[in-house]
């Protein structure tokens, strides 16, 4: 037995079915998955620059005969759509399960998704664990039926289980041959004249997996009081089990498709039917289109945010649990950029400038949060870049404030490559600024195509960023230290000047959490501080204002010693000194 997270346990399960190959884009909350299976021995495993390419590149392999697995999260899941819809025509040569993590109560995203969704409309199989041995499990099982019924199989993940540890009893990898590839336009060339009749032999694969559904042993039924049954499925059922512990209980282990034969057995059983859902109608809509009567709850589910007990309990009327509710007097703790963070003076700067500043997503999206205010959009992964060149047709004729688009290096290369390339090729004008912190800094320091890092630290390539900038034609582009308070303002008082054409800065230094090394140097403060708050206007964390005398105080155990706070002192009462 070990203890492992539902990432881990994915991960663990993916080797024991003799999956080779792992292709991945990271996303909270599934990015642990990849690179706990990419330590395995045996395995190729990559980051992809999207989840598009990711998964692309496993529908390949799969073609080629081999076991693989592909991860990302659910707003990634939008990214690799495209052929994600396909894969269910094709179906595989060798075993391929995605593996997605949805984010109720959008811990470290932009939207709440359920991907059980995608399942129903793209006409994949998906297994939805409540545990971590069910993960390892459910996935271990899902290369097998994958390649039995020649589909592509999901397991959908989501913060508390893929987050969570539980005890897992694993066991030996199981060696798999590579499946031989054999030529065949019919099965992987998806042209009309191909695609028609490879949709009837997909709705004929659906037959199979609707039967197998209603045999699967994941599916079970669980009876106590026949009073009251609940439907439920992944984190909803250990949710149930503690708020109604005498309820009879169908658990769904295979959310698409629905079990049907099974879910009218149960209703026959139990006086009144309820599903339990963790924001989200799917399972509900789902289980009353296989014919089943459904019953309200006396009280309304929540529509959004994570489900609990309590909430389980006051949806029938019944009295909550003392220990769910948190304490009204925590402080709070807003996120923040860290201290030494060199994006900081970007968003400063931009602030001081009235310029509307369309974001993305990155850590550097904290550059929107008090005191800094510097971003007015948040969209989509790329979507600065679309976003800033849509203000520009917008307000074209008008005098108007500088318009600039964020992004991070990551995510450049994620998609802001051909959302530029988008602008560059219209001939639009405008400021885009890369933040080039040479890693992927959000989801834990993973390597990306601009810093050239591979996730088994193979011999790779970096992308030269300015070089792919000025091959789309574009000429205005400047390479900006961030931590230069006068070099940043300069470049974006002359790029967003340049109002006839698009301008790129590129703003490189290293995150302050690549290395872990104590600066030689800190910044202090005298005794002749001015109580001025200047300082204190750029939102480092290491920096904070006196109670007593309002004077700026630095803490040394957090400052790094970049000395931007010390760039922002008019009267020189900060200085940079040995620790």
């Amino acid at each position: 037995m070990e203890l492992l997270s539902g990432n881990e346990a994915v991960a663990q399960g993916a080797w024991e079915a003799g999956c080779t190959i792992g292709v991945a884009y990271p996303g909270t909350p599934s990015t642990e998955t990849m690179e706990e299976f990419a330590k395995k021995p045996d395995v190729y495993a990559e980051w992809a620059p999207n989840e598009k390419v990711a998964l692309e590149v496993a529908v390949g392999a799969s073609a080629g005969g081999a076991r693989v697995l592909s991860t990302m999260k659910h707003v990634g899941l939008n990214v690799a759509a495209d052929p994600l819809f396909t894969a269910a025509y094709t179906g595989v040569n060798g075993g391929l399960v995605v593996m997605v993590a949805d984010d109720p109560g959008m811990h470290s995203s932009q939207n709440e998704q359920d991907s059980r969704n995608y399942a129903h409309a793209a006409n994949i199989p998906m297994f939805e664990p409540s545990d971590s041995q069910e993960a390892h499990d459910f996935t271990r099982d899902a290369f097998g039926l994958s390649e039995e019924f020649d589909i592509p199989f999901m397991v959908r993940g989501a913060t508390r289980v893929s987050h969570s540890k539980s005890l897992v009893q694993v066991g030996e990898k199981t060696p798999h041959e590579l499946v031989p590839y054999s030529k065949s336009a019919d099965k992987w060339v998806m042209m009309p004249i191909f695609a028609k009749p490879r949709r009837r032999d997909l709705n004929e694969r659906l037959d199979r997996l609707s039967a197998w559904a209603d045999e699967c042993p994941y599916n079970r039924m669980e009876l106590r009081d026949t009073k009251v049954g609940i439907v439920c499925s992944g984190a909803s059922y250990q949710y149930v089990r503690e708020a109604l512990p005498e309820a009879s209980v169908l658990k769904l282990g295979v959310v698409w498709p629905l079990p049907a034969g099974l879910l009218a057995k149960f209703a026959a059983e139990v006086d009144s039917l309820y599903v339990i859902d963790e924001a989200s109608d799917y399972l509900s809509l789902q289980v009353k289109a296989s014919g089943v009567e459904v019953a309200q709850t006396p009280e309304p589910l929540p529509r959004n945010g994570e489900l609990s007990p309590a909430a389980i309990r006051a949806a029938f009327g019944l009295q909550g649990f003392d220990h769910e509710y948190a304490p009204t007097d925590v402080p709070a703790r807003p996120p923040a950029l860290c201290p030494g963070c060199p994006h900081r003076l970007v968003f400063k700067e931009l602030a001081a400038m009235r310029a509307i500043v369309t974001g993305d997503i990155g850590c550097y999206s904290l550059g929107g949060m008090p005191p800094l205010n510097g971003i007015d959009t948040i969209l989509c992964m790329g979507g600065s870049v679309s976003m800033s060149h849509g203000f520009e047709l917008a307000m074209a004729g008008t005098e108007h404030r500088p318009i600039v688009g964020i992004i991070g290096d990551s995510t450049f290369a994620h998609s802001g490559l051909t959302s530029l390339l988008g602008t560059a090729y219209n001939k639009g004008a405008g400021t885009i600024c890369i933040l080039d912190n040479r890693t992927t800094a959000m989801t834990g320091k993973q390597g990306n195509p601009c810093n050239g890092v591979t996730l088994q630290h193979r011999p790779s390539r970096e992308m030269n960023i300015e070089a792919l900038i000025a091959a789309m034609g574009i000429e205005d582009i400047r390479t900006v230290d961030p931590y230069d308070r006068q070099a940043v303002r300069s470049a974006l008082k002359e790029a967003t000047a340049n109002t006839d054409d698009l301008s790129v800065i590129v703003f490189r230094h290293p995150c302050v959490l690549l290395t872990k090394e104590k600066p030689a140097k800190v910044c202090m403060v005298d005794g002749n501080c001015s109580a001025c708050g200047v300082c204190i206007t750029i939102g480092c964390p290491a920096l904070a204002k006196n109670p007593v005398t309002g004077q700026a105080e630095i803490d040394p155990d957090l400052c790094i010693g970049c000395g931007c706070c010390e760039q922002y002192c008019k009267s020189g009462n900060i200085t940079r000194e040995a620790r």
